[in-house]
């Protein structure tokens, strides 16, 4: 475990850090949080209780995950990416646990998106700049830039602009995806 005392980043007592782990400047790792060795995390995050990050993830500065959520290896969080309490990503689409080998496959949460609590991600879904998973919601598929999903399987349900809000119902996005085009939830 790093020395915590000397590093540019804490770490609560009880969570662990591997050797391997790279963690960024002012990034906080709170209690019984685990992050494994050959993963790299950036600048300013903040790692919830009960956090599990795996060997091989990449996670951006200034990303926030909640409480309670395992980021499996395969998975890639950009920069800004907000994950919501016990919110879930899987890695294998055919998992069986007497199998000798499996499948890793890839997901991408790209700059600013957010994934609310007790979503689950299926993987080999790539989720766009700015887009919103409503809380509870099961994605199965792609989500668009600033797109808005919700339900089980996510469907959409709208397009947000960048601080989350909801700027049109319509099917087709929007011109613009800025705070004037608001409309009522």
């Amino acid at each position: 475990m790093p020395d915590v005392a000397s590093s540019r980043y804490q770490v609560h007592e009880t969570a662990v850090v591997e050797d391997g782990a790279v963690v960024g400047d002012d990034t906080k790792i709170w209690h019984f949080a685990h992050v494994r060795s050959g993963c790299d995390i950036g600048a300013r995050c903040s790692l919830g209780k009960d956090v599990f990050v795996d060997a091989g993830v990449r996670i951006g500065s200034g990303c926030k995950i909640q409480n309670g959520v395992s980021v499996y290896a395969g998975v890639t969080l950009e920069d800004d990416v907000f994950v919501g309490p016990h919110a879930v990503f899987t890695n294998d689409l055919r998992p069986r646990a007497a199998s000798e080998s499996w499948l890793l496959v890839e997901t991408k949460v790209r700059s600013g998106a957010s994934i609310g609590a007790n979503a689950t991600i299926v993987c080999g879904s790539e989720i766009g700049s700015f887009a919103m998973v409503a809380a509870g919601s099961v994605v199965t598929h792609d989500v668009a830039c600033h797109e808005l999903v919700m339900g089980n399987p996510a469907a959409h349900a709208g397009w947000v602009c960048n601080c989350g809000r909801i700027c049109s119902r319509d099917d087709r996005p929007p011109e613009r995806f800025e705070c004037d085009l608001h409309i009522q939830a």
